[in-house]
């Protein structure tokens, strides 16, 4: 099935409308500037100041590398927060010194109500930056919407610049939508606009160079990221696909003689510039995971699920206590457990819940659209 404007209608229909509201107002649990509360932090001392919140699971795409070609069982309706109870919960957050918000999905754009939620999250005390994470197809049509409502960085994704590939690896069509999109971002100003790309051995790993000529004329951050494909049957282990960040850095040294390291987040290990150019070069070893020892992200996922490390399966219920009237410091309690629990890296994090699995039936989740990207 390729890109119709239908089926984007049909995948918003079913998200919850602006102005739902719950038992989980955030004038029932408290003042309107109500007191700071402890850091949230782990056992290692890492401080967590960046929630990453899935707003849904649908998608317009269907990324051969995060969920399977007929798609999965979309949680939809009440199953997933609501919108007064993300702002509620991006409250709390705030109150625990949490600092940035980055919106995903699934493809954040589908649901209606999106502008509300950057808009509330924009205008929560303590919350910095609000982000977001989309594939592009349908930015334009909320590209001003959202600046205005306080959107400070895009994401999109964009795995190829090949027309044939693009189709290929996302089974629709649309890659001048993605590139319109970044343009877009770039005219209306957004402060930051970044690229990312999933490289891929054997697929996309000859377009690096391409990718980051696109840095030349634009200022954007092109960032590259390991391969590591989420589904129930692993299928990265077969190392078929994978493309290791190093081999990606000395790609780009050899591309750019003088390069220069340059400044960028915590996930952007190696981050550069090539002399006289607009935009910057990232990589992510996403799989390598070297970058586990500088974590500061909390994923909640959209059904209200808490997971403190991508690579583990255990997750911690914030929808109970936000829709049977618990307290912001109820809340607070279940993030404080989750990350008391958080292991010391994504090896430890898999490891631990390989031992846990009888078979692979376990697996909760079987797409990274289940998950937030």
């Amino acid at each position: 099935m390729l890109y119709n404007e239908s089926l984007y209608q049909e995948l918003s229909s079913s998200e919850p409308k602006p102005g739902v509201v719950s038992n989980s107002s955030p004038a029932a649990h408290g003042s309107a500037n109500p007191s700071p509360l402890p850091p949230l932090q782990d056992q290692f001392g890492r401080t967590f100041d960046y929630v990453r919140i899935a707003v849904t699971e649908k998608c317009n795409l269907r990324c051969t590398y995060c969920m399977p070609e007929e798609g999965v069982d979309f949680k939809k309706g009440d199953q997933i927060l609501q919108a007064d109870e993300i702002i509620r919960t991006i409250g709390v957050l705030a109150r625990m010194g949490i600092k940035k918000v980055r919106f995903t999905g699934g493809e954040p754009l589908v649901r209606k109500d999106i502008v509300k939620l950057v808009e509330g999250a924009a205008g929560t005390p303590g919350i910095k930056t609000v982000h977001l994470t989309t594939n592009g197809i349908l930015f334009s049509r909320y590209a001003k919407d959202l600046l205005a409502a306080g959107l400070t960085g895009v994401n999109i994704s964009l795995d190829s610049l090949d027309a044939d590939k693009f189709q290929r690896i996302t089974r629709r069509t649309g890659v001048e939508k993605v590139l319109d999109s970044i343009r877009l971002a770039l005219d209306l100003g957004f402060p930051r606009v970044k690229v990312n790309v999933v490289l891929m051995r054997g697929f996309n790993e000859d377009e690096l160079p391409a990718f980051c000529e696109l840095t030349k004329d634009l200022a954007v951050t092109v960032r590259f990221i390991e391969f590591m494909p989420f589904d129930a049957h692993q299928i990265w282990e077969t190392g078929e696909h994978f493309a290791s960040a190093e081999n990606m850095v000395n790609q780009m040294k050899t591309l750019y003689p003088g390069i220069m390291d340059s400044s960028g987040t915590r996930t952007e290990h190696h981050i550069f510039q090539a002399p006289g150019y607009a935009g910057k070069m990232a990589v992510i070893p996403a799989f390598t995971r070297s970058l586990c020892g500088n974590c500061s992200r909390i994923r909640l996922t959209a059904d209200g699920r808490i997971r403190n490390c991508l690579y583990s399966d255990d997750e911690y219920d914030l929808k109970t206590p936000l829709r049977t009237g618990g307290s912001d410091d109820d809340l607070a309690a279940v993030f404080r457990t989750a990350f008391a629990e958080k292991a010391k890296d994504g090896f430890e994090s898999k490891k631990r819940s390989a031992v846990k699995r009888v078979n692979i039936a376990d697996i909760g989740r079987v797409s990274m659209t289940q998950i937030g990207g």
